[in-house]
């Protein structure tokens, strides 16, 4: 059984779909729609930059959201890729608006305006400066827990983001929080990374977010998906469209509990995974939650034969 994954911020770069956009006309079609609906040139953007451009949450959002429908749509329109076998779809914090567009829960237009609202929403939730986040490596979900409870007052915010597995795990909150656990595990020789994100995603800071995003999200037109669709805050399956908008407003500012998502699906049959987007950080995390599984990255015509379509 397979299941398909669609990643999210980070995985962009300049030019990234661009082979697809070259030799596919539904593609060069899914650009113009993005354009048309944006009302700004957003493939001009995916495709030529500039880098400061399109790491823009508001560009960055749309941008991954138009290369993962674009590889979607080839794989299933050109090459004819047999879904019958896929059981799930997840994706990862914007990853599950691609995840949801695919199983044709949403149409294209509509959730390329939510994903730039949602983009712009977080960009200005918090002011540059005021929120940060540190990925903390090789050290247990439980474990990061009992720290953060440890090292923080009841009115500092500082909370998990992403748990993404087994060795990487992002924390997001106000600067001097966040600066107080990088000392900590620097004096404790816990490994950690300060993300370059222009806000603290995936936390109580988003609840501003969130709440700008309530009546975007709560008056678009969702449908019953055709495939099962593991959300981010619960890592179960949902297929209700009424439940999909409270946990995508509710998403904005909770955990992506990624690492039990996948977890999830495994347990439930899923031993091959196509992650469909650019980049292979998705694929690149599934080695540190299971050894038994297949899994592929999908983002050039190659990748698309090599999976034996």
């Amino acid at each position: 059984m397979k299941a398909l994954l669609f990643p999210g911020q980070g995985s962009q770069s300049v030019g990234m779909a661009r082979e697809f956009h070259n030799e596919f006309k539904i593609v060069k079609s899914i650009f113009e729609e993005a354009d048309d609906n944006l009302k700004f040139n957003l493939s001009k953007i995916i495709l030529d930059g500039p880098e400061e451009a399109l790491k823009l949450t508001k560009n960055t959002q749309p941008a991954i959201l138009t290369a993962s429908f674009s590889i979607f749509e080839v794989l299933k329109k050109e090459f004819n890729y047999d879904f019958d076998k896929v059981k799930f779809h997840a994706g990862h914090s914007l990853g599950e608006y691609s995840a949801l567009l695919c199983a044709e829960a949403l149409n294209f237009s509509d959730t390329i305006k939510l994903v730039y609202e949602r983009g712009l929403a977080m960009q200005e939730a918090v002011p540059v400066g005021k929120g940060a986040m540190l990925a903390i490596i090789n050290t247990p979900v439980n474990e990061l827990e009992k720290i953060l409870k440890e090292n923080r007052t009841d009115k500092e915010i500082i909370e998990i983001a992403n748990d993404n597995n087994n060795s990487q795990i992002i924390v997001s909150g106000e600067t001097n929080p966040i600066n107080k656990l990088k000392s900590y595990c620097q004096n404790n020789k816990i490994k950690n990374i300060l993300l370059p994100v222009s806000a603290p995603f995936h936390c109580s800071l988003m609840k501003a977010a969130s709440d700008r995003m309530k009546d975007k999200i709560n008056s678009t037109v969702f449908k019953k998906p055709k495939k099962e669709i593991i959300v981010n805050v619960n890592a179960t399956p949902c297929s209700s469209p009424d439940e999909f908008k409270k946990l995508l407003i509710k998403q904005i500012f909770s955990r992506v509990r990624w690492r039990e998502s996948i977890i999830y699906m495994i347990e439930n049959g899923v031993n091959e995974f196509l992650e469909i987007g650019p980049g292979k950080v998705l694929t690149g995390l599934m080695r540190r939650i299971s050894k038994d599984t297949k899994n592929f990255s999908i983002n050039s015509i190659s990748d698309i034969k090599s999976i034996n379509v």
